[in-house]
């Protein structure tokens, strides 16, 4: 139908006038809307910078076979702040301190929970333990379990006497095995208490070292869904056979501890100071873990949770002291004055005790060029960003994986002068960095982590490194 002019002419003035005045706010109101849009487009961020990746696979064929140097060298060409994709999934990656701290503070409770992978569902029980499980009452609470019993001032007090024990054993040799063979045991004797002498000779190391190295692959079948199914490096099928011997393992000794208690209460009753005791007694009573009926601790929560204390608290440790003493040999002059302050804190006469330890200054300055030139963990654990945020002027968007480059950020030249130098004296008073520690407040030496996350052991696994270390320099010396 078409209208003509006449008609036009023909219709009421105001209706022509209120007519004209709508279409004037209508055009009006899309104009500046759509003009806002695209200014708001313009001033979006943009998103970190990269290199480009394959098809499918994205950059996961340009990490090589040492991921966190891989990284470290194209901060130097894209910058501090990397974005990658691994497969589907977005991973953005933090190479300074001061991203590192952006994410870490600032942003830390946006990144407090772990992306899904096949070391958490296979290996941890389906994310029931603290390292996988997701952010929330329940992580808090099992954290809270671990903090209060074993990794408080008083619990680390009341088992000192099993780390200088087992601290002492290494006196008998100054080699590679007896030192990487000491650390897994004295973290059994932590959770399991007299329950360790139920462990098989031999099958706890071997199950930590195979943890260690399939936990050590990065699964392509996590990034690419199209694949997981085919699971063509066997992570999954090696994790599930390596989950079934540390449950077994774990079955038998929580039964042969429920049935020890049983025979004999009154007997047992020092059983229940060691974390496996305790976790038994709150699944009789059932205790539950946050509060709620539905939440209550079981033998699969007690499993995950010791499974994570033998995996975090045994290779790292022994890795640590290995180079604390590889670097040593290798710098007689650093070996003979620690070996003079040990003399002189502890004297000739016997080992090397906690009590020593505030008073090493130098060997405690020692101990730290090891976690920042080789840090057991040089690339975070993975985080996952909860809602879209902004970090150092880029766009993170939601879902986005963030890795943090422990490595690179402890041998960046413009926080350490000679990184590749072991220099233990700049952690010395009057040194560079006489005032940074590994705890987590200093990010440019973060090798437990920092924020939420950071390792639940620290306290712990500072302490057996520096006692450790310092029990074999000191026999050595006296040797």
């Amino acid at each position: 139908m078409k209208l003509s002019a006449s008609y036009v002419m023909d219709l009421p003035l105001p209706f022509l006038v209120s007519t004209l005045g709508v279409s004037a706010i209508v055009c009006y109101v899309l104009f500046f809307l759509s003009g806002k849009a695209v200014e708001g487009r313009r001033r979006r961020p943009p998103l970190p910078p990269g290199p480009r990746g394959w098809p499918v696979l994205g950059n996961l064929p340009q990490l090589g076979g040492k991921t966190h140097q891989t990284l470290h060298e194209m901060t130097k060409v894209y910058g501090p702040l990397l974005r990658l994709r691994f497969g589907s999934s977005d991973v953005v990656v933090a190479g300074s301190a001061a991203v590192a701290e952006q994410f870490l503070r600032i942003h830390d409770a946006n990144f407090s929970c772990r992306p899904p992978n096949s070391g958490g569902e296979h290996m941890a029980y389906d994310y029931q333990d603290v390292v996988f499980a997701p952010y929330g009452p329940r992580w808090r609470a099992m954290r809270k379990v671990c903090a209060v019993n074993l990794f408080s001032a008083r619990a680390l007090d009341d088992l000192r006497a099993v780390r200088e024990r087992e601290a002492a054993l290494m006196v008998k040799a100054l080699v590679r095995e007896e030192a990487s063979s000491t650390a897994p045991q004295a973290v059994l004797l932590v959770p399991l208490g007299r329950a360790v002498n139920k462990v098989p000779p031999g099958s706890f190391k071997e199950i930590v070292l195979e943890v260690m190295r399939v936990g050590g692959v990065l699964n392509v079948g996590d990034f690419v869904p199209a694949l997981r199914w085919l699971d063509p490096q066997r992570v999954v099928a090696n994790m599930k056979k390596l989950h079934r011997r540390f449950d077994d393992m774990m079955n038998g000794i929580i039964s042969e501890r429920r049935s020890s208690r049983f025979q004999q209460p009154a007997a047992d009753e020092e059983s229940n100071k060691d974390l496996l005791g305790l976790l038994l007694a709150m699944v009789q009573t059932e205790q539950p873990l946050t509060g709620g009926d539905e939440d209550r601790i079981t033998d699969t929560y007690i499993k995950a949770l010791i499974l994570n204390l033998f995996v975090a608290g045994t290779d790292t440790t022994s890795t640590i002291v290995e180079w604390s003493l590889a670097e040593m040999i290798r710098h007689p002059d650093i070996l003979n004055q620690a070996q003079e302050e040990l003399d002189a804190v502890v004297g000739r006469d016997r080992l090397v005790s906690e009590s020593h330890l505030p008073s090493l200054t130098f060997f405690n300055a020692v101990i730290k060029e090891p976690f920042r030139l080789h840090p057991s963990t040089p690339l975070s654990l993975p985080r996952m960003a909860a809602d879209d945020c902004e970090v150092a002027g880029y766009r993170i968007p939601k879902g986005s994986e963030l890795l943090v480059n422990v490595w690179g950020i402890a041998r960046d030249p413009a926080l350490w002068p000679d990184p590749l130098e072991f220099r233990p004296a700049r952690f010395l008073p009057g040194g560079s960095h006489e005032n940074v520690d590994v705890k987590g407040a200093d990010f440019q030496l973060i090798p437990f982590g920092a924020g939420r996350r950071i390792c639940a052991g620290l306290s712990w696994g500072l302490r057996m490194v520096t006692l450790a270390s310092a029990t074999l320099v000191h026999a050595g010396g006296a040797a």
